[in-house]
């Protein structure tokens, strides 16, 4: 068998405000309107090799999972049933090469920064490449989703599950926004309106009878079910205190949020 080594090199960044990989979507959020950065390394052969592309609507942007050292044949994708999927019929991260594929619109081009439209990615993901898309060969609309036509029709019907947020929790949900501009609700809401149950990769765990919690990057949402509703019942930190105060994590995302969220929740002390 062939196992040579083929080396690769970043040639540009994704800036984003998304930071975890949970505050990716599965596929860019089209309807969005944000706005994301390319930032391209200071070589003038690679900006010399921007030259024309500002013509093009979108491009193909490939990246590199960076932070995925591990593969599996089987996965299970976000979207749809609790089912595993083989890796090759699913866009799953975890791959034998981390290799990312993704369209994205074009906006402008200053210097050696591409300004594009929503996108699947997380700041600092290297990309490895810049295609552009090119309508007459990469669309092809009539072609079958495969397993995912099933998944499809269910996700054009309207969201199951309505959202309702405790006291507790739509003040702590506040109070994280208000003092420290964190705000995980719309990924989070997005997720659970269309399906609560447990699920490994939607990152949804059952702690007790009628008691889950969600996996938000730094932190964590509970909820129990009633009926058609999912009510949100109080939000927490993802991290330990060992881990948030051991020397060398100081550069924990939302390190500082998380303490002074916990000293604020189990201090007594009424928001600001």
């Amino acid at each position: 068998m062939d196992e040579r080594e083929l080396a690769v090199r970043p040639i540009a960044y994704v800036r984003t405000n998304r930071r975890f990989k949970f505050d990716a979507p599965s596929q860019p959020e089209l309807a969005s309107e944000e706005r994301n950065h390319i930032e391209f390394l200071p070589d003038d052969r690679l900006r010399a090799g921007l030259q024309d592309l500002e013509g093009f609507d979108r491009i193909w942007l490939i990246s590199w999972f960076d932070r995925n050292t591990t593969w599996r044949p089987r996965v299970l994708p976000p979207r749809g049933p609790a089912k595993r999927r083989g890796v090759f019929s699913t866009r799953s991260p975890h791959r034998p090469n981390p290799i990312g594929l993704t369209a994205v619109t074009l906006f402008g081009i200053q210097g050696g920064v591409l300004e594009v439209g929503p996108l699947d990615l997380t700041d600092g993901t290297p990309i490895l490449d810049v295609k552009p898309y090119l309508r007459t060969v990469d669309a092809h609309p009539e072609s079958s989703l495969g397993w995912l036509e099933s998944v499809q029709a269910l996700e054009s019907e309207r969201a199951p599950y309505e959202l309702e947020l405790t006291v507790q929790a739509e003040t702590e949900l506040r109070w994280l926004l208000t003092h420290w501009h964190v705000d995980f609700t719309a990924r989070a809401f997005s997720i659970l309106a269309r399906d609560p149950s447990p699920h490994r990769t939607r990152r949804i765990l059952q702690l007790e009878e009628n008691r889950y919690r969600i996996a938000c990057g730094a932190w964590r949402m509970y909820f129990h079910l009633s009926e058609s509703r999912v009510i949100v019942e109080e939000i927490e930190k993802g991290y330990s205190d060992e881990t948030l105060n051991t020397p060398g994590n100081e550069e924990a995302i939302d390190r500082e949020a998380q303490i002074a969220f916990h000293a604020w929740k189990h201090g007594g002390n009424a928001p600001a």
